[in-house]
């Protein structure tokens, strides 16, 4: 049986989830939390799954995030995101992050036991849909790389757009990046190119059509 813990914010959505995956007959759900905080919390404290199965928006260390930690402290844990995005930016931060294989949410039984059974055995799983997107970021080398680079985004760059989606003026933005006010504009105006868009309105859209920040 494969040791298996979740990890969602939506406790129903977590329970349903739960007996799901235990009625495949071969993967044994030990322990369930609403966050990443909460699974990094716990695997310090000796909890040892061989899978961890991830929901992409989560408010408290989203699915990106806890895989990059995971990645660093435990690498040997295969990670699963369940996501309700699969934009090409979704797809490459999830890959970046080091997850093993990605599953949208409204996926049947069937889709979800070939998911564990191709991560558990083989080390990955994708589906066609998402194999498709991931082709269609290459297909073209000139395109492809333009695509590519549009997607890939750094740890500030990434922070800077979860900053972009508050309150905060692009002052109070500098302060919590610990960064000058120039060199905030600077990361702004590059964003602007690199995502094509105008404005903060238009940073902030895609911040939350690519699950940067939870709707």
């Amino acid at each position: 049986m494969t040791t298996t813990v979740l990890v969602d914010d939506h406790v129903l959505v977590r329970k349903a989830l739960a007996e799901q995956i235990e009625s495949l007959g071969y993967a044994k759900v030990i322990a369930q939390f609403a966050n990443g905080k909460e699974l990094t919390e716990a695997l310090l404290d000796g909890l040892d799954p061989e899978l961890i199965i991830l929901d992409l928006n989560m408010k408290e260390m989203n699915g990106v995030e806890t895989s990059r930690w995971l990645k660093h402290h435990r690498p040997s844990v295969k990670v699963l995101i369940l996501t309700m995005f699969e934009t090409e930016f979704t797809l490459v931060q999830i890959l970046q992050a080091g997850a093993r294989g990605i599953v949208h949410k409204s996926a049947k039984s069937a889709e979800l036991k070939t998911a564990i059974d191709n991560i558990v055995n083989d080390g990955f799983y994708y589906s066609n849909y998402t194999s498709s997107k991931l082709v269609g970021l290459i297909k073209d080398k000139t395109e492809g790389l333009k695509s590519l680079e549009r997607v890939m985004l750094d740890d500030r760059e990434i922070d800077f757009l979860k900053l972009v989606c508050s309150d905060k003026t692009y002052k109070e933005v500098a302060q919590e990046l610990r960064l000058n006010p120039r060199a905030v504009d600077s990361l702004r105006d590059q964003l602007f190119v690199k995502l094509d868009v105008k404005s903060r309105v238009g940073l902030a859209m895609i911040a939350l059509k690519h699950g940067i920040v939870p709707l």
